[in-house]
């Protein structure tokens, strides 16, 4: 072991590295982009303690972090589960790329630092010297071109920077050319600037000035009423060309935050907030209010040093749901009418997705009556009322559903083949329902015996 390793390994020192790590990444980067992420250790025994160290910190985080390392034969025992053979590696290097995979965080040696390309990486912490060609290459991984990224963060704990320079001496004319300014805080400031005026235009017309001086109950409702006013049917366009700008607005800020007056750093924080309740309300995923109100107020304790606690949805008390009577209540009284169609809407198409893994018959229906709706609406064939009124009656049907379901003694799979079953009005003039609850849980039980029967086959076979 060299006096570096011995150094760099430290119990202590490890143990400062992953909390500085766990920190950094909850609160700025597992919401960047896909939340990938590569920690590159000094060795192999450092990133097996790395590892350790930040499971035993977050030990929910088993599926979100793996370590990507060759073995050998002289390897510890406790190593060989979590290093895996090479068909395991493999398996690692599809889960990483796979921008939906829980696996978020891969802690590399040499391994996937060259040759090997996942474009949303969007953040890597370095904690190994390296120079020349290795450390260009190393840097590429985190720079890979993806919708609207940027540029990648790159994490410095081992001093970086000098080695860093001299690569970029060591490039050709042509390719220092492609850098641009070797000045990279000047040059982000420039790109921050030509951002932040496209922002402001774009938001012409909403005023947003309390934003920097008002209170914390003054911001949440700027943040919420913004996203209204972007969320408009007739700025759709808008809407799509704002998220587009407000991240490289955002790419850029983390290059050269330290150029920012006080005016420039509220105004991006205006337009960061805006855009995350945005991409929670319209991309993927559960969207819960503990989640918007945590995120939203770390951004902001973050970008502007608020120490409040934002809450964006002080008008509505329950949290989201579609089967909490309270809740729906509550939304139809909302003042910020798109939000309140884009919140229903999210959880009705969240809903009509799990439904199509369990229930095709409901989910073609409740899935119909949705698109109708929606497609009325931006029409012009519904108001903003209207439309509320259609999404809560669908709310209401597929709660009912979910009642009627419980009432027939019928599990959620035993209720898909009852509702195939009975698809047909007409059955009911030759069975009763008490019938038609036998004949279901018959072909039920007869699948799941079926599927038991393959299974124990096909576990058989792979034995042989």
């Amino acid at each position: 072991m060299s006096h570096l390793e011995e150094i760099l390994g430290a119990p202590s020192t490890i143990d400062s590295l992953c909390q500085d790590i766990l920190k950094h990444y909850e609160e700025n980067r597992q919401f960047e982009l896909t939340g990938k992420a590569m920690i590159v250790a000094y060795s192999r025994p450092i990133a097996m303690n790395i590892y350790h160290r930040l499971l035993e910190l977050h030990p929910s985080w088993d599926e979100k972090i793996k370590v990507v390392m060759t073995g050998n034969n002289d390897d510890p025992e406790e190593w060989h589960d979590i290093i895996g053979n090479k068909q395991y590696k493999k398996e690692l290097a599809k889960k990483f790329k796979d921008n939906d995979d829980p696996m978020k965080i891969a802690i590399v040696v040499d391994m996937w630092l060259t040759g090997f390309d996942v474009p949303s990486l969007a953040t890597m912490y370095v904690y190994k010297p390296m120079r020349g060609h290795n450390l260009m290459q190393a840097i590429a991984r985190v720079n890979r071109v993806f919708n609207n990224k940027a540029g990648g963060l790159v994490v410095d704990y081992i001093g970086i920077a000098k080695a860093l320079k001299e690569a970029m001496r060591d490039y050709t004319g042509r390719d220092r050319n492609n850098f641009g300014n070797p000045n990279i805080k000047e040059t982000a400031f420039l790109k921050f600037k030509e951002k932040l005026e496209i922002c402001r235009d774009i938001f012409h017309g909403y005023d947003y000035s309390k934003f920097q001086n008002g209170t914390d109950y003054d911001r949440a409702q700027l943040i919420k009423s913004g996203v209204n006013f972007i969320i408009a049917p007739d700025r759709s366009e808008k809407m799509q060309y704002f998220q587009k700008e407000a991240i490289l607005l955002h790419n850029s800020i983390t290059l050269c935050r330290s150029l920012l007056n006080d005016k420039q750093r509220f105004e991006a924080a205006f337009f960061e907030t805006v855009r995350t309740l945005l991409s929670r309300m319209t991309g993927k995923g559960k969207v819960t209010k503990q989640e918007i109100n945590a995120r939203i107020s770390e951004l902001l304790k973050q970008s502007v040093k608020s120490d409040g606690v934002i809450n964006l949805f002080s008008d509505v008390k329950s949290e989201f749901s579609l089967f909490d009577t309270t809740f729906l209540d509550e939304i139809s009284k909302m003042k910020e009418k798109n939000i309140a169609i884009e919140l229903l809407k999210k959880l009705l198409a969240e809903k009509v997705k799990i439904y199509q893994k369990t229930n095709l018959v409901q989910a073609e229906k409740f899935s119909d009556m949705l698109n109708q709706s929606l497609s009325n609406y931006l029409k012009g064939l519904l108001s903003n009322e209207e439309v509320i009124q259609e999404l809560l009656k669908l709310a209401a049907e597929i709660s009912q559903s979910e009642i009627e379901g419980n009432e027939l003694g019928l599990t959620a799979e035993e209720k898909s083949f009852y509702d195939a079953l009975t698809q047909p009005r007409a059955v009911h003039d030759f069975y009763t329902n008490e019938q038609l609850i036998a004949m279901t849980k018959e072909l039920t039980e007869e699948l799941r015996k079926n599927r038991t029967i393959d299974w124990q086959k096909k576990n058989q076979q792979e034995q042989e």
